[in-house]
């Protein structure tokens, strides 16, 4: 969630106050330290409902620990794209060529057309747990038979756009991978980040947003009930701002079940990711 602890405290409580209004269930809000905390007290049950992102949930889910219940929406989608950045200057020497057009909002060319000019090149990620900043578009190119050089971890979806900002010869790294148009993060610092960095391709939404999960073995009447509410205060104007004063700038939640991570999971296992690495 994109909020301070005090504000999610605050926030989160009120969201309890309303689905213990709809449900009779007395709901207590707690803030863990990190999604690995959260994830653990799932599994020893000290924890029944958690907002996990896409990753921290694949591994509740692997432990045994959570099911999913329910995606966020957000402009009615439950999945986001990434892009591949370069910087303009490769491309004006031919190094690289931007298969997007920025006037069309489109691609230029496919995946497989696009994503060979990376072979043998070396990538900026952000850190080895991001969706969109390392894990589906290294599991996108090893999907495609592409192999790159080893990557260097910048930290951040702001760092890897002025990384690349700073590479016009491939200094720090050849391309980088973050969300749709992380380019915007930096105007400030770098007021001609879109002139100097160039949307080589952008991806198909192909990345689940964050989900609201129950722990294993929760009754299935209470957890209806809690989806049901939950559903419920996310239907309407006054709801989805109790969601924003909680951390959460969604615009719904949609019911989903396990299978509706199948294709994420393909991307993860192209790239051997192990769930003990989550920490």
């Amino acid at each position: 969630p994109s909020a301070n602890t005090t504000e999610l405290i605050a926030g989160g409580e009120a969201i309890a106050a309303k689905m213990t209004e709809l449900t009779g269930y007395t709901i207590e809000v707690t803030v863990p330290t990190n999604y690995a905390a959260l994830i653990e007290a799932m599994g020893s049950g000290n924890a029944q409902i958690g907002w996990l992102p896409t990753v921290p949930y694949i591994v509740a889910y692997e432990k045994g620990y959570a099911t999913v219940g329910l995606v966020t929406l957000r402009s009615g989608a439950d999945h986001y794209a990434f892009e591949f950045i370069v910087h303009q200057a490769r491309v004006d020497d031919g190094t690289f060529t931007s298969f997007y057009d920025a006037a069309t909002s489109a691609n230029t060319a496919d995946a497989a057309t696009a994503l060979a000019q990376f072979a043998d090149k070396r990538p900026c990620y952000t850190d080895p747990l991001s969706s969109s900043g390392y894990l589906v578009p290294a599991g996108y190119l090893a999907t495609s038979g592409i192999s790159t050089k080893a990557g260097a971890w910048v930290q951040g979806h702001p760092t890897v756009v002025k990384s690349v900002y700073l590479s016009p010869k491939g200094e720090i790294c050849d391309f980088g991978t973050v969300y749709v148009d992380a380019r915007t993060a930096v105007t400030t610092d770098f007021p001609d980040v879109n002139d100097q960095v160039a949307i080589a391709f952008v991806s198909d939404p192909i990345i689940p947003n964050d989900t609201v999960s129950f722990v294993a073995g929760l009754d299935p009447t209470i957890r209806q009930n809690l989806v049901d509410a939950l559903v419920e205060i996310a239907s309407t104007d006054e709801g989805l701002q109790l969601l924003k004063d909680g951390g959460y700038s969604i615009g719904g939640l949609a019911s989903v079940d396990d299978s509706f991570y199948d294709e994420y999971r393909v991307y993860l296992e192209s790239i051997h990711f192990d769930i003990n690495s989550y920490k």
